[in-house]
Formats: C-alpha cells, structure tokens, sequence
C-alpha cells in the first residue's frame, strides 16, 4: 500500500492505494456510520460494508442533482444521524461526489470519506475535495470545497469494471500525464495494453502517480484560484459534448483533450509530432477522439461552462508532452475553434446538417 496526503483548508485527506473495502472499519472513529452507494456497488459488495446505515442512490449522470441531495438528507434526518456521523461514499464518482456534497452541508459539515470502486474515482473524482452537482443543465454548479478524511482505493474492485469504464478511468490519468509528466505519459505509451488488461502492477503505479500529481497540485491551489485550473484540460469541451451527445465522461474528456491538443498545435505551442503522440495514445486505449453531435447544442453548452469569465473561458492548453497552460479564450473564438477547424479538428462533415465531428489529423 502506498498512502498520499492532501492537506487543505477543510482538513487533511489520507489517500491509501490499494487498501482494501474489508479494512474500511480501521478508519471510522467512533460513532455512527451512514454509507452512500449505488445500487450496483451494493450488490456487487454489499456484504462487504460494515455494519452501518446504507442508502442506495441511482447511478448515472441523471441522478447527480439536488433532488437526489434532498432525498439523502430526509434519510439521514429519519435516522437521526447527528454532527457525530461519518458518511462514507462507496462508489464510483457520482457517488462520491454526492456523498461528499452532503457531508459538507449536511449540519454544516459532517465527517466523510470515500471507498472508490472504480477507476475514475480512484485517480480523480474523490481526489481533491470538489463536490458538486448539476443544476439547470449546468454541470457541477453547485458544489463545496471540502476534503474527505480519507480515500480508500481498492483495486481489486476494479476487475468487475466493464472496459469502458476502465477507458474512462485511463482518459484521466493521460490527462494528469501530459499536464505535468512527460516520463509517465512515456511509461503509459509503453505499458497501454497492460493497463486496458487491468494488470494491476501497472494500475497501481499508474494510480499512484496520478495521485501524485493531483495532490500536489491541490497542495498549492486547493480552491482553484490558478495551477489547479490546469486540471481542467480536456474538460471544458468534454463537458460540453458529455451534456450534449450523453457520452461517458471519460470520453467525452478524450475528445476534449483532442480538441485541446490540436488548438494547441494549430497555435505553435506543441509539435505536430507531439499532437499524433498524442492522439495516437487515446486510441491505443480505445478512447474516441472524435464525435458526432448537434453543432448548435454543443456551442450552447459551452457558454454553460461554469469556467466562463464573463465573455472568456478558462482553457488549458499543451505547451508540449508533460507541461500545460491556462489561456483565457474568448467565446467567440472557441466557437470559431469549433467551426472551423476542418476535418483534423472540428468540422460538419457534407450534408451533416449542423452536425461536428472531431477526428484525429488524417485518420
């Protein structure tokens, strides 16, 4: 096991790669436990969970809102849970991130942690103390900053994970890799097959050094004031086209990251060389780097980007394999980006009707 540390202004998080759920027990204190889970974790693991009040939620984008917050609040008010409850999310990252949202409002804020059943979860979504849900359309508008106590990352959960969460989990990590890392984007490129393979030696050093990057960038900008933002890459696209076309978002992040990636080229600041590196990693692990959907939709969902800064947005972009920067890009010029970018980046394919496509340069 290997442990990685947060340590914010909500409190310290203890991030433990390959705990496992049976050993949850050792980091409750005493006192009451309420677990909130999805209905697929419960009967996956169920019997695994300590004992403890359980809410099952539903699973899916669909759920993450207010009207699921509401409910679990009239639960934990039915069982009477007070400030000396510890709310545990086992789960992937909607759980956590619900999970996490009402231990930070329930009472004014309550103790929680998190048991990250899949990949996604284990190197991003319960990393860092962002919660939040949807609104309106909106994603992750409302929301806290509060860290979780701990994170348990269990990789044997793992092995009952479809491929294409597995996929999803992967668009994140190439997503820390080429932020920050050049040798371990290089280390990816080499060990692509072994992590699709869920070779859990690979995982875990793939997991482990994501956490790495990620509590590190928390460690200096917890409240996304300026480094953190470069966290984000792939994600203001990927947003738009996950609310539009109801991809996973993991996918919808590669094809963000795609975009990015070849903005980034077209404005000198990666290689060409660099840009089919790049791509060519998405598909070797079998993400898309390119879709199909209504052009208007995905414009309009852009301008829903709670990035946005009045009439610019928040946009990371590649400076090479392994470094990053944040532009501010004004509105208008990400939907000319979107418009014009032709068939190696965003384009309405003949008779498409309004339709986008993003492929990768000469596919």
């Amino acid at each position: 096991m290997q442990t990685i540390r947060i340590k914010g202004a909500t409190g310290d998080s203890r991030i433990v790669v390959g705990e496992r759920l049976a050993n949850l027990p050792a980091y409750l204190p005493a006192g009451p436990t309420v677990i909130i889970t999805d209905a697929n974790v419960a009967r996956l693991y169920g019997r695994e969970f300590p004992a403890a009040h359980v809410i099952a939620i539903g699973s899916g984008e669909k759920v993450k809102n207010l009207d699921t917050v509401r409910a679990v609040y009239a639960e934990l008010l039915a069982q009477r849970a007070d400030r000396d409850v510890s709310i545990v999310g086992i789960g992937g990252g909607i759980v956590c991130d619900i999970a996490g949202f009402v231990a930070a409002t329930y009472l004014r804020g309550v103790r929680c942690g998190f048991v990250a059943s899949t990949l996604l979860a284990q190197v991003d979504a319960s990393i860092g103390g962002k919660n939040g849900v949807n609104f309106e359309g909106y994603k992750n508008m409302v929301g806290t900053f509060s860290q979780p106590a701990f994170v348990l990352c269990d990789l044997e959960m793992l092995r009952t994970l479809p491929v294409s969460e597995v996929r999803c989990g992967l668009a994140e990590i190439v997503k820390h890799a080429a932020i920050a890392d050049a040798a371990m984007f290089a280390g990816l490129e080499r060990e692509a097959e072994g992590a699709l393979g869920l070779d859990l030696g690979v995982v875990e050093r793939l997991v482990h050094d994501s956490l790495v990057i990620k509590a590190a960038i928390v460690n200096r900008d917890e409240k996304e004031a300026g480094e953190r933002r470069k966290l984000n890459f792939g994600h203001t696209f990927g947003h738009a086209v996950e609310a539009v076309a109801g991809i996973p978002h993991g996918e919808a992040v590669a094809i963000g990251m795609a975009l990015a990636a070849v903005i980034s080229q077209r404005r000198g600041l990666i290689a060409e060389e660099e840009l089919q590196r790049f791509l060519r990693l998405l598909q070797r692990l079998g993400l898309p780097t390119w879709i199909q959907a209504d052009r208007g939709a995905v414009l309009e969902a852009l301008g829903k980007d709670k990035k946005r800064a009045g009439e610019s947005i928040h946009f990371v972009l590649l400076e090479g394999i392994g470094r990053a920067r944040v532009a501010e890009i004004p509105l208008g010029e990400l939907r000319e980006a979107v418009e014009t970018l032709g068939l190696d980046g965003l384009a309405a394919p003949p008779g498409a009707c309004g339709e986008v496509q993003i492929r990768s340069p000469r596919s």
